[in-house]
């Protein structure tokens, strides 16, 4: 598939992840304003099974299936395959997600195929001859737009930078067998930290409720996770309430965290920094409860109820439980 636009997907327990869908979306428009072909690869345990479910989002599927043991880190497994694939069909671009797995595969595949790279798009469009990436630079206060010098490339996109969406005719399905002449190094793995997971992960919400310092701590914290309860969404946290403590890192959003999109994004006690706005100004609505009128949040969210959040959050959980319970659903 020469001239080609590569999404390379993820697999998460056999099952390929939100991002994955959101890049296969991103390389079939791409394709379409340029004449070329797309596809997602898939490497992976259960890749196969995997694919259909891509195939839906418009690109060929190249399903590639490897083992991997549990200490290996999984762009140990994918790096080498995709590599050869890539040296074999010579496609022009490959789209990476900007996850923890990915920014480790984006670094092994410069090395093994030196390609140049551009790093946390936070958009991307095509202009001219190639594609031009949007990233924010010092924090979010400085948005530029850049392009490879070259026709060939790597683009590490972030997570929540494109909706998924369907394709009106699905793609086809392939299975590769990929010779690896060499594994890389063996990787020894010294400690390993299994994360609390419980309900809708943050990526994947469409509603959120985050708190930050002005929650106080993780009392304040539970009228958080309540109202989120209420309204069917994920708790979030800003790198404060993280530091501190009051939330696992998992749930932590901005420049040092993840990357949403929700529908409905509820931001109790945040004050708004630029480091959390870059993980939420793609949101469909914000909505901003903080005693300050004047904090930094107040000039991007969409609503912004000025109080004290701990008469606030306690009346709305209120109010959207009697409304379920009254079989309405919250507007």
């Amino acid at each position: 598939m020469a001239n080609g636009i590569w999404a390379v997907g993820e697999l998460a327990d056999g099952r390929p992840t939100r991002v994955t869908l959101e890049l296969a979306t991103l390389a079939r428009t791409l394709a379409e304003q340029t004449g070329r072909d797309a596809a997602t690869v898939l490497i992976g345990a259960g890749a196969t099974d995997a694919a259909a479910q891509v195939a839906a989002y418009g690109p060929d599927v190249l399903a590639v299936e490897a083992a991997q043991v549990m200490e290996q880190p999984v762009a140990s497994v994918v790096a080498p395959r995709l590599a050869a694939m890539v040296a074999d069909r010579e496609p022009d671009y490959l789209l990476v997600a900007a996850s923890t797995d990915g920014k480790d595969l984006a670094g092994l595949l410069l090395g093994l195929l030196e390609l140049p790279i551009l790093a946390n798009g936070s958009s991307v469009a095509w202009d001219g001859d190639g594609p031009t990436v949007e990233m924010s630079t010092f924090g979010g206060r400085l948005v530029t737009h850049s392009s490879f010098t070259q026709p060939r490339g790597v683009l590490l996109v972030r997570p929540a930078s494109v909706v998924a969406q369907e394709a009106a005719t699905p793609g086809r399905v392939g299975s590769v067998q990929v010779e690896v002449s060499a594994e890389l190094p063996p990787v020894r793995v010294t400690d390993r930290v299994d994360e609390e997971r419980g309900g809708t992960p943050i990526e994947e919400a469409r509603v959120i409720v985050a708190g930050g310092r002005g929650v106080g701590g993780p009392d304040g914290f539970r009228q958080v996770e309540e109202l989120a309860q209420a309204l069917g969404g994920a708790v979030g946290a800003t790198r404060a309430a993280v530091d501190a403590g009051w939330v696992g890192y998992a749930q932590q959003i901005g420049q040092t965290g993840k990357v949403v999109k929700p529908a409905l994004y509820i931001a109790a006690g945040i004050s708004g920094a630029i480091q959390h706005k870059v993980g939420v100004q793609t949101a469909g609505t914000i909505v901003a409860i903080n005693k300050d009128p004047d904090a930094p949040i107040a000039e991007f969210a969409d609503l912004v109820v000025v109080g004290d959040l701990f008469e606030i959050l306690p009346r709305l959980t209120e109010a959207i439980r009697a409304r379920r319970g009254n079989g309405q659903t919250p507007a």
